[in-house]
């Protein structure tokens, strides 16, 4: 069997174990809803409303995956903008009260980042949780990247699979000098625009603006128009007959995922990723990111000029840029099995789950097919289903007249009906 064979059947195996399962997405509906009941015993936040974002709602979460929660304040039909200082005010209150209900731990109030987060683990599945006041660029951002799924189903493989390098490699650490996963995907999603033939465009023909700036005014009027300008963007890509497909397969997109950013401490002093273009940008012709102060520039496309590689830090850039390297001369090795990869690929914890699979029979794996590629464990819960969870989470009007799946939110509805898979209705 060929190397890239052996990867390629590694890569699906990994996908198996990480993906979440339908008890995944249960355990992070009870939290949320636990959440939702301690709020509403806060006098401060009477009104409020808990709003899952992040990962879980762009469907770009592992089994073992942080839950991001927003707590909306009440403002009418109106968007609220809270300054910094009410809002550690209101963390402090939530910090209060979860330690007076108890069921949570290694509860951590961090009041001077940019976004003022209050972190804690669960005592339900042990689920790491962030919650922050009145994010709604988080929310926007995250079904951007919902939506994006839906171009190219590789785009969620692959986000999935760096995030489990990266951990194993202990370069997604922001706390530590590293990359949080946000700038992960985005560099998954630079990676697909400038592939050859490129999977995805530059963002800026899925939302030509700065996305943040438009989130003003009447909240539903805004997000229905940011929904609808991506749905036709996102549409016309898709149907755009001239555009050359991109046909690599998995294991194929990875190798060279990982050889594009082998040099990106040397590119970093001089060039930053912008997925808003889809190119690397010389740091000195844009004004927006001078004075050049960071070790690695990746511009958040959806509020820019932001930087969501600011935590990088100058030491840890050239282990970042090593991690990619050593990663690449490794899966290009002939000699590669698939325990080397999978040791390179994932952590212990998750090794030991990925050793225990039988690979199955290679002649159903062949190079490059797609379409007879191991089918991967999907979650118990279409995103279809979570539509009765959650509020319009993606652009509709597929070509095939399918609706767009819409990802998890009825919390915004603060509804306490079950839900269940429609099977069991």
């Amino acid at each position: 069997m060929s190397a890239y064979n052996v990867l390629e059947l590694t890569l699906w195996e990994i996908l198996r174990v990480i993906n979440p399962l339908g008890e995944d997405w249960s355990t992070r509906f009870h939290i949320i809803n636990e959440l939702r009941d301690v709020i509403k015993s806060v006098e401060s936040l009477r009104g409020a409303t808990v709003e899952p974002f992040g990962s879980f709602v762009s469907n770009l979460f592992t089994r073992w995956g942080d839950l991001d929660i927003s707590i909306e304040l009440s403002n009418g039909s109106y968007i609220l903008s809270a300054g910094k200082k009410h809002k550690q005010t209101l963390l402090r209150d939530v910090l209060r009260t979860l330690r007076r209900r108890g069921g949570y731990r290694n509860l951590q109030y961090i009041a001077n980042a940019k976004v003022p987060i209050l972190k804690f683990e669960s005592n339900y599945q042990n689920i790491s949780c962030d919650i922050s006041i009145n994010n709604l660029n988080g929310q926007m951002k995250s079904k951007l990247l919902f939506w994006i799924n839906d171009i190219d189903r590789r785009f969620r493989d692959m986000v999935l699979l760096v995030k489990e390098w990266a951990k194993a490699h202990d370069i997604n650490d922001p706390k530590s000098g590293t990359l949080n996963s946000y700038s992960l995907s985005l560099l998954v999603i630079f990676h697909f625009q400038t592939c050859a033939p490129a999977i995805l465009p530059p963002l800026k023909e899925i939302y030509p603006r700065n996305l943040v700036d438009d989130l003003t005014g009447v909240r539903a009027d805004a997000e229905r128009d940011i929904e609808e300008t991506c749905a036709v963007n996102i549409r016309k890509f898709k149907t755009d007959r001239s555009r050359t497909v991109n046909r690599s397969s998995l294991s194929e997109l990875f190798v060279s995922f990982l050889a594009k950013f082998s040099d990106i401490s040397l590119r970093a002093s001089e060039r930053g990723i912008c997925p808003y273009t889809g190119q690397w940008e010389d740091i000195d012709c844009n004004m927006r990111w001078l004075p050049k102060t960071y070790a690695l520039f990746v511009e958040d496309p959806f509020q820019q000029p932001d930087n969501v590689a600011r935590t990088v830090s100058s030491r840890q850039i050239s282990r970042i840029s090593e991690a990619f390297h050593t990663t690449h001369r490794k899966l290009i090795s002939a000699n590669q099995n698939q325990s080397s990869i999978i040791a390179t690929l994932v952590k212990p914890q998750i090794s030991q789950f990925v050793a225990r699979t039988q690979i199955r029979n290679p002649s159903d794996y062949s190079r490059g097919n797609l379409r007879t590629r191991p089918p991967v464990q999907r979650s118990a819960y279409s995103t279809s289903q979570v539509q009765h969870q959650s509020q319009n989470m993606r652009p509709d009007g597929r070509p095939n007249n399918m609706t767009m799946h819409r990802p998890v939110q009825a919390f915004h509805s603060q509804s306490q009906q079950v839900w269940r898979p429609r099977s069991d209705r």
